[in-house]
């Protein structure tokens, strides 16, 4: 089952929701903080949204129970336009432990899988078809730009003398384990034995193109503030630098806004140790104004 990140903070964060009402949940998953939302608030509705069809299924089983307070929609976020104004938002955007566990999605490294990586299986090209498609410098720009990787030339360099990584010329050979191989082996010997894997970036890249999700998040920021009744909240939980860049940013320069705190919230010491995933989690939460 999914941890939700931040599930303490995300509850103080709506605690004083008045006693009904409509929120959005932009990125339900497996659902854990919308359950914490409808059991903390018993008059609340929920809608959830999410365009993984498996993330859909969990959620509307874990949430059986919550009943006709609850909707579920198979869209991505910034294509939906609620029926009403709504108490509050939260969008949580990171890539949840199903979706990382299981290799053939390809978001993940550790086990060998195709390199999908899309967040809707059923929509757009996959990393592989993308990196098939573009062309060195152009692959370069996005590895650095979207994973902020300094090797990022050399890297593009190399993926592209492998060429196909999609299609029937590419082999079984051609996964996640191959490519993850193949990054590391740009970096000097010393340089591979780090905390972090030195694919992490270049797999963060190809996923924030493959999904537009920067994209898509300027758009939620552009249009959530719409959404909100006066005092409604919106609550982002980013997980690099970019996204939550870009979340200040719009909380700052939105006159529709007034921030709630000056800094995110992060995860105490004690949910890192429980939950590794939450070490990079940042929580900004703005209020809709009169």
């Amino acid at each position: 089952m999914h941890i939700p990140v931040l599930a303490a903070e995300v509850r103080q964060a709506f605690a004083d929701l008045a006693a009904g009402g409509l929120l959005i949940d932009c990125t339900v998953g497996g659902g854990g903080h919308s359950a914490l939302l409808l059991e903390a608030h018993p008059g609340l509705r929920l809608i959830g949204l999410d365009q993984d069809p498996t993330a859909l299924a969990a959620a509307r089983g874990r949430l059986a129970p919550f009943g006709e307070r609850l909707g579920l929609v198979a869209t991505n976020f910034a294509a939906y336009t609620p029926p009403e104004p709504v108490v509050g938002v939260l969008a949580d955007l990171g890539v949840s432990s199903p979706q990382l566990e299981v290799a053939e999605r390809g978001f993940s490294f550790r086990s060998d899988g195709r390199l999908d990586m899309r967040m809707n299986p059923a929509a757009g090209e996959s990393a592989a078809e993308l990196m098939d498609r573009l062309g060195e410098t152009e692959l370069a720009d996005l590895i650095y730009a979207n994973g902020e990787e300094r090797l990022s030339r050399r890297i593009a360099r190399r993926i592209v003398e492998q060429k196909p990584w999609s299609g029937p010329g590419a082999g079984s050979e051609r996964g996640t384990a191959a490519l993850a191989y193949l990054v590391a082996g740009c970096y000097p010997p010393k340089a591979r034995r780090g905390r972090i894997h030195p694919a992490t970036r270049t797999f963060q890249a190809l996923r924030i193109a493959v999904n537009d999700e920067l994209g898509v998040l300027d758009t939620l920021l552009r249009r959530a503030p719409d959404w909100l009744a006066p005092g409604g909240l919106l609550a982002v939980i980013s997980f690099h630098s970019l996204e939550d860049r870009r979340v200040k940013t719009a909380f700052l320069a939105d006159e529709r806004l007034e921030r709630i705190s000056r800094k995110p919230l992060v995860a105490t010491e004690q949910e890192q140790e429980s939950n590794p995933r939450s070490r990079s989690a940042k929580l900004r939460v703005a209020r809709r104004r009169p």
